[in-house]
């Protein structure tokens, strides 16, 4: 079972073998724990839920500390579960998780949430193009233009792209290749940008993608 949580450090850049500038992001990844194993016959579906980052007991609610004391765990503040086929939990719960499941040069894809740009326009939003300048204009000029028909269907149709929230939702970037891992401070360095900002959450998991050279 391949899969961490990490934490989003910031960006850097490193040199290849070849004297080439990359661009980097460094996530701290782990230590995990796993905190349960997710079986067909019980929950329906089968997946590994880890933990990761140690917390205050007094910040976790007293069924979210029942449930780690089961395999006497810390506290731990963020859950994610992995989904995996049936037979391949090669994990035991309990079962701490470094970075070093993960090898220099194999494709991931990662999992963050954006950043909110908060309630947005259509141009930012959605990349329109602006009204006329001129010809009688006074506040069109970033209007979205027509959204509906005639007298039929006489209404707007569902899914039309409009100005509202932008950004903070659920983002995958994939087939990030791994370009540094560091197990002894759990660090992993990957080429090119992760969703999220700086020490947002992150899932890593192994690219369902991965471009062979």
């Amino acid at each position: 079972m391949k899969g961490m949580i990490g934490k989003k450090i910031g960006m850097t850049q490193v040199f290849d073998d070849n004297g080439n500038i990359v661009p980097v992001t460094i996530i701290q990844a782990g230590p995990c724990h796993v905190t349960q194993i997710r079986s067909k016959d019980k929950e329906g579906y089968v997946a590994v839920q880890l933990g990761f980052a140690e917390t205050k007991p007094t910040r976790l609610t007293k069924g979210q500390l029942g449930h780690l004391k089961r395999n006497n765990l810390p506290a731990l503040r963020h859950l994610r579960e992995f989904r995996i086929k049936d037979g391949d939990a090669d994990v035991a719960e309990g079962q701490e998780i470094t970075v070093a499941v993960f090898e220099k040069g194999e494709r991931v894809d990662i999992v963050g949430t954006s950043k909110g740009r908060g309630f947005a326009g259509t141009i930012k939003r959605h990349g329109f193009n602006r009204q006329p300048k001129t010809h009688g204009q006074s506040d069109r000029e970033r209007a979205p233009g027509s959204v509906g028909q005639r007298s039929f269907p006489g209404r707007t149709l569902p899914g039309q792209r409009m100005a509202g929230r932008m950004g903070n939702e659920r983002v995958t970037i994939q087939n990030l290749e791994v370009v540094l891992i560091d197990a002894d401070k759990n660090l992993i360095a990957v080429r090119g940008s992760v969703p999220g900002a700086k020490n947002g959450i992150v899932m890593i998991k192994p690219s369902v993608k991965a471009r062979t050279k």
